[in-house]
């Protein structure tokens, strides 16, 4: 595996899905997660598991299934976001109690979020090859 591929690759899916995490539960579904942390230690938290998920799916797209365009990152990365989010609901509304609205909302940006995710990394694995 390149690593200069990963490194810019996972910065690339990082900026995107920080900037997508924003748009979604910032601005469009503000309402689906209340927190009780203070601004600057629920911030802390976002921007680790954006870097994370950034060079995960980075990681995987470059190591395991060379995705190469953009094309065949979105469509990996709407099939991925769709699992990832309909497991990840499941566990919170174990915990959380189940709301059908917060659940479809959260599913839509998951699959939104983590599609757009594989494009900008495939896209730019691509073209650094």
């Amino acid at each position: 595996m390149n690593a200069k591929n990963f490194v810019v690759a996972g910065i690339v899916g990082f900026i995107v899905d920080f900037l997508l995490g924003g748009l979604f539960y910032g601005v469009i579904f503000p309402d689906i997660y209340k927190t009780t942390l203070n601004e600057s230690e629920h911030m802390q938290f976002v921007t680790l598991g954006c870097l994370v998920f950034g060079f995960f799916v980075s990681y995987v797209w470059i190591k395991w299934a060379g995705f190469t365009n953009w094309l065949s990152g979105l469509k990996a990365g709407a099939i991925f976001g769709f699992f990832y989010g309909l497991s990840m609901n499941m566990f919170m509304a174990s915990g959380m109690g189940f709301v059908m609205e917060n659940f479809i909302k959260d599913m839509i940006a998951g699959i939104v979020m983590a599609a757009l995710v594989g494009a900008a990394v495939a896209f730019t694995n691509g073209k650094m090859k």
